[in-house]
């Protein structure tokens, strides 16, 4: 894949918002760049008994409507524009689904891979007190992301604790059930996007019983949006993939033998009779939904008039570059945003953060109804944009819809706080 900086295309598709809609031209420079960015370099005392010194990155996109909201990330190629990104990606994905967060995002340049469970708690802990001053539950609430887990959860909102001298529950989101999680927050992404799902397929009138899927990530996204495909819908999972490649079956994929091949051997290339296909190529299959579940930039202006999918439903961060967006838009392609399709995992956090700070708590069929409600309103305002857009004369995709939406709201919580 080519290289493409993450933050350039946030800025990109800002900018061609702001134009669009005619925004502001303060409001504008305001929200181009970030509100705060804290750099943060700590030892850690490794198994062996040496000292490794990490450096690790905490943003502040903007808090115009509510305390800062967004993920960790523990990635040998974590940068602080990757970063950046995801923090604008995330002040816009809470404001596309209306709830009372701004946009935050945080990261640990590390290998989880080559580090255990001693190691990954020790950094886990370091980076918390490295950071401590910037987060809490009224400003800013961390969540997993890449490389993160519920249990590396549960060991930061600990060590918050400590230094705080007591519990802060709320201070962090996507925890184990026995730390005051919440019920459905562990597939809540990707049950979010399948109700996304269910309302494109009924737009492009696509029976999804019927229809060809290809996965690009088996991480917690992508398996779960495997899983839920099959059961919720009775799709066919024709190709998956992880970061060492794929595999594709003609007639569709085993997700427990896939899961068990995946535990014994550390890849999926090893399920039987299946072809072994790489990611490249996985994006280029002949099928009806197209599913990016892994990381950035995998659909760019070198690859995007290969995408055959009816339906791309963007699971992933910033999977499709800016320059692809117009080559899908023109071969018919109907790509949903991200800040749309995985706005489930950030509502999900939000319920639970409004449980911790409530210390009322709910049923998993509670927090799935109310996922439901929200993120399809977001998918009706999005479509309700677009065709409000069309009938002025101005065509725009799915994606600059959502960003008149999330920007327009945005804005107008500054503008009402005095901020320009």
């Amino acid at each position: 894949m080519e290289e493409q900086n993450p933050f350039k295309n946030a800025q990109k598709q800002l900018d061609d918002a702001a134009e669009i809609m005619n925004l502001d031209r303060h409001a504008h420079a305001l929200l181009r760049e970030p509100m705060q960015t804290v750099t943060v370099n700590f030892p850690v005392r490794m198994k062996d008994n040496t000292t490794k010194t990490f450096t690790g990155f905490r943003v502040m996109y903007n808090n115009a409507r509510g305390p800062g909201k967004g993920g960790i990330r523990f990635h040998p190629h974590e940068d602080l524009d990757t970063v950046k990104a995801l923090s604008a990606w995330m002040t816009w994905k809470c404001s596309l689904a209306n709830i009372p967060f701004g946009g935050a995002k945080g990261g640990v340049i590390c290998d989880t891979k080559s580090m255990n469970d001693f190691e990954l708690e020790a950094l886990s802990r370091q980076y918390i007190r490295s950071i401590a001053g910037f987060i809490g539950p009224k400003t800013d609430i961390p969540a997993p992301d890449v490389y993160t887990t519920p249990q590396i959860m549960a060991w930061m909102m600990d060590e918050y604790s400590k230094i705080k001298g007591h519990n802060e529950f709320g201070v962090i989101t996507g925890k184990p059930l026995e730390t005051w999680g919440s019920e459905g927050r562990s597939d809540s992404t990707a049950m979010g996007a399948m109700y996304v799902l269910r309302e494109a397929a009924k737009m492009k009138k696509l029976n999804l019983r019927k229809a060809k899927i290809a996965i690009q990530g088996f991480g917690n996204a992508g398996s779960f949006a495997f899983e839920l495909a099959t059961k919720l819908f009775g799709s066919k999972i024709v190709a998956i993939s992880d970061s060492r490649g794929g595999v594709y079956l003609e007639s569709g994929l085993d997700f427990n033998k896939l899961k068990d091949v995946k535990e014994r051997t550390g890849n999926l290339e090893s399920y039987k009779g299946a072809q072994k296909i790489t990611n490249e190529q996985l994006l280029e299959l002949d099928v009806d939904v197209l599913i990016p579940a892994a990381i950035e930039n995998q659909v760019t202006k070198s690859n995007a008039d290969k995408v055959n999918a009816s339906i791309l439903l963007e699971l992933a961060n910033g999977p499709v570059t800016p320059d692809a967006d117009g080559i899908l838009a023109q071969n018919g392609v109907f790509d949903l945003p991200d800040f749309l399709v995985n706005s489930g995992g950030v509502i999900g956090s939000y319920f639970e953060w409004a449980q911790n700070t409530q210390n009322y708590y709910w049923t998993k069929d509670e927090v799935y109804q109310k996922l439901d409600t929200i993120i399809t309103k977001s998918f009706k305002d999005v479509i309700a944009t677009q065709k409000q857009y069309a009938e002025k004369g101005k065509k725009i995709n799915t994606r600059m819809a959502a960003y008149i939406i999330a920007v327009g709201r945005v804005a107008a919580a500054m503008k009402a706080r005095g901020w320009y």
